[in-house]
């Protein structure tokens, strides 16, 4: 219920700050079950356009643990569908968690295979979970301004999806095939990002 009535809030807190959002390639998305969307994490703000694109569809989302300290942001995130997760000290919960909310919830997972946006490496986290919950990926790509000074001055903001990967039920769970479903995540985005913009690079920044 909550998610459903914080939706149009956040739309409209969106449009009056950017108003500048496009949405492409709705198509790719399943119709008739719930999925997982892979993105390379760029900007702190992704999430909440990835949710915004496919809702009314509701969506889970993964969030570093320290911003569940404040207790009115625990309430927002836990009512959002947000879970914590500890990047230091993954647990077994961190993909129980979200197989859950995939199939018993019918909830969309909107994931950052890198998890953080200081890193092009990818983890092998999107393809276990998409293995055990019979899942697909589907990839999708924020082209658009990378500060949110540059946002406020209503930038252009593509999200784009691209077809959806499959994962074979068969698959074994290898480093081998891991890193040749990371490899094909990786191609879905340069191929997105290049129909977007030719002439786009995305470098991680180092954190401070």
């Amino acid at each position: 219920m909550f998610y459903k009535v914080l939706v149009p809030i956040v739309r409209f807190i969106i449009a009056l700050l950017n108003g500048n959002t496009h949405y492409e390639g709705l198509d790719n998305l399943p119709r008739d079950e719930s999925f997982i969307m892979v993105a390379p994490h760029r900007t702190w703000w992704e999430p909440l356009l990835f949710a915004l694109a496919v809702s009314p569809l509701p969506c889970a989302f993964m969030a570093k643990k320290e911003l569940f300290k404040n207790p009115v942001l625990r309430f927002i995130l836990t009512h959002a569908n947000a879970f914590p997760v500890d990047r230091k000290h993954p647990g077994p919960s961190v993909i129980k968690t979200p197989v859950r909310d995939l199939t018993a919830r019918n909830l969309s997972l909107i994931m950052f295979p890198s998890g953080t946006r200081y890193s092009n490496d990818l983890k092998g986290g999107a393809v276990l979970i998409a293995k055990l919950s019979k899942k697909t990926l589907v990839p999708v790509v924020y082209q658009g301004p990378l500060t949110f000074g540059k946002f406020l001055l209503r930038q252009r903001c593509t999200v784009k999806f691209g077809k959806p990967i499959l994962i074979d039920r068969k698959l074994k769970i290898t480093d081998e095939n891991i890193e040749k479903i990371n490899q094909e995540m990786k191609t879905a985005w340069q191929e997105i990002d290049f129909s977007i913009n030719p002439n786009f690079h995305y470098v991680p920044k180092h954190k401070s």
